[in-house]
């Protein structure tokens, strides 16, 4: 079963027809249901019920002609690798039907996720609107890296449409936010959002990371393109790298000349329109046949099986960790070491109403609270723990514990680590799957030892 048809230059696990919905339209499968199914029947030689990790460069072409029409995108099937893969093509079809999606493209991580969308997307001298509260790595490929690739980028308050506005060019060719900020905790306006970029027809790509496709659907909410690093919750175990890109097929590409690469003739392709030729799916296979064959950030077979086995457990493992994210939230705001909690799910927050819209089954296991000692209580308290993981990562079974200002944020000024909600006190946590009680001890013997 699929819920999903996804298009690319792999064939794709065989599709019932009356499954086929239009892009973004609820699956009368449910989510559960999909985490386990969607994009991985029973594979057809074998009869093998798990997806197979197919550990292969290439594909073998029946004659000349059916290679030209593979390498020409005439008909779909497998080439090489670096651009699909049956076991990628299966975990694609699997989170393009969570989103409700029309198709996806995985690649090797987060990072190149945004770098493929992005370069489907801009022209050198284009411009992006973005959200000021992304993750620090986020800030700095947006604000260091993309720079150099003749992109400009403004960043905002994605909750401030008035500033949004302000911000847009004419040279604007997206709107950039994640849906849960990693670490500040900001929930994005995403229909205010989505509401803006249709006005300036400029689509919103919305990273939705930190909530996963089990607390927050943004194509419902007006959103075009979701991004995701796979390596946190989808995976959810720590074990595995992966980015993917998701199309809501509802952007008309063909609107005005904005973007070129996807409404005209391709050189590389004998003249091609992607967007003409493949409709609802242009995106996805503009970012395919293009940005991910020449960028080549593919993503392994075997880190593919790793991260559909994940999923297939991501709905009890998302209500787990909303649950203990809250216990431990609420045992900090109480505590004297601990000066603030950032935690949407608290009815202090300011995002609470917002999370509580966008958000309504949690507001995620990731948030930041401050220590009345600042940086170096920050320092004490990730060598004291002992059951939580000093590392840099979120999205584990394993709670995990850092001090942003000297890690993921330590390459930023102050005063943009203070703006991105990792000041010097501040203390991101992911929370795990364990017992909450034995959670928040150790946390308790750290902050009072």
């Amino acid at each position: 079963m699929s819920d999903t048809p996804q298009p690319g230059i792999g064939e794709q696990p065989p599709l019932d027809s009356s499954e086929t919905p239009e892009p973004a339209r609820r699956s009368r499968y449910g989510i559960e249901t999909r985490s386990i199914h969607a994009g991985s029947p029973p594979e057809p030689v074998t009869g093998a019920r798990n997806v197979p990790i197919f550990q292969t460069t290439a594909y073998v072409f029946e004659d000349a002609d059916h290679a030209a029409s593979l390498f020409d995108l005439q008909t779909f099937g497998y080439i090489y690798s670096r651009i699909t893969n049956p076991t990628v093509a299966a975990l694609e079809a699997r989170v393009a039907s969570l989103e409700g999606g029309r198709g996806a493209v995985a690649v090797a991580s987060g990072h190149a996720a945004q770098l493929v969308a992005f370069y489907t997307l801009l022209e050198p001298g284009d411009h992006f609107v973005g959200s000021r509260f992304l993750y620090g790595g986020s800030l700095t490929q947006l604000s260091h890296t993309f720079p150099r690739l003749g992109w400009q980028g403004t960043l905002v308050d994605p909750r401030d449409e008035a500033e949004v506005r302000a911000a847009i060019t004419p040279r604007t060719r997206l709107l950039f936010t994640e849906s849960l900020s990693n670490p500040a905790a900001v929930v994005a306006d995403l229909a205010m959002l989505a509401r803006v970029a249709r006005e300036h027809h400029i689509p919103l790509v919305v990273d939705n990371t930190m909530a996963s496709p089990i607390l927050c659907r943004p194509f419902e909410w007006g959103a075009d393109i979701v991004i995701h690093s796979m390596t946190k919750f989808l995976g959810g175990h720590g074990t595995s790298m992966g980015g993917v890109v998701v199309e809501s097929g509802r952007f008309d590409w063909s609107a005005d000349d904005r973007y070129p690469g996807l409404s005209r003739p391709d050189p590389a392709y004998h003249g091609l329109t992607f967007h003409e030729t493949f409709g609802d799916f242009g995106f996805t296979m503009k970012a395919r046949a293009v940005a991910l064959r020449d960028l080549g950030p593919a993503l392994s077979p075997t880190n593919a099986f790793h991260i559909l086995t994940g999923i297939e457990t991501l709905p009890l493992r998302m209500e787990r960790h909303v649950r203990n994210a809250e216990a431990v939230a609420r045992y900090l705001a109480a505590h004297p070491a601990v000066a603030w909690v950032s935690y949407p799910g608290l009815e202090d927050h300011e995002s609470h109403a917002r999370a509580a819209r966008y958000l309504p089954d949690g507001a995620g296991s990731v948030f930041t609270f401050g220590l009345t000692g600042g940086y170096e209580a920050g320092v004490r308290l990730v060598e004291g723990v002992e059951l939580w993981s000093h590392l840099a990562n979120v999205g584990d079974t394993r709670s995990l514990i850092i001090h942003p200002a000297s890690t993921t944020h330590r390459q930023l000024t102050d005063e943009q680590r203070t703006a991105a909600g990792a000041g010097n006190d501040v203390i991101r946590i992911s929370v795990g799957l364990e017992t909450a009680a034995d959670l928040i001890a150790d946390l308790d013997q750290a902050l009072t030892g």
